[in-house]
């Protein structure tokens, strides 16, 4: 029987308890998680390719199945070809997500008819999580602590602290 492996991509930027309770869930389903921390992006990031795909990393270890980290720079579905990989996860966290996340099935669909996008939905505490708000939270000296692993944190208030005393 084949190995059943899911990709999900995103830019990470950076890693919430949110994306670790995705990844958690696609554990349940997949024979492997294979983590894609996107390159490109419309979004300018506070952490550059290298630093996230370490986050991640550092975030992921303690996870009991297995996972792969990878950078990639082509778009999502070619990723996923060159891989192998058939199936896509994407995270809902509400019904404002649902109408981009939809769209961008059906074009990946449309691009690589082999390929599905799985929705997945995290656990209730982390179904308000974003990367942007808990960058502003921390650009404005809150503490992130409960919505990042503890080097992400880290990172953030090195990261964020250097720039904005800049």
């Amino acid at each position: 029987m084949a190995s059943r492996i899911a990709l999900y991509p995103g830019t990470f930027d950076p890693i919430t308890f949110g994306h670790l309770d995705i990844i958690e869930r696609a554990q349940t389903l997949f024979d492997e998680v294979v983590v894609g921390v996107a390159a490109q992006s419309t979004k300018v990031p506070v952490f550059p390719l290298a630093e996230r795909v370490r986050l991640v990393e550092l975030s992921v270890a303690a996870l009991p199945h297995r996972v792969r980290v990878l950078p990639f720079h082509a778009l999502t579905v070619d990723f996923a070809k060159e891989l192998g990989i058939h199936a896509i996860i994407r995270g809902l966290r509400a019904v404002s997500d649902f109408e981009f996340e939809f769209q961008l099935a059906l074009m990946n669909r449309k691009i690589a008819p082999a390929i599905e996008t799985v929705f997945l939905v995290p656990r209730d505490s982390f179904i308000y999580l974003s990367s942007s708000l808990i960058k502003e939270i921390c650009r404005l000296g809150g503490s992130v602590s409960c919505f990042v692993p503890k080097p992400v944190e880290e990172a953030l208030h090195n990261t964020l602290a250097a720039k904005f005393t800049d």
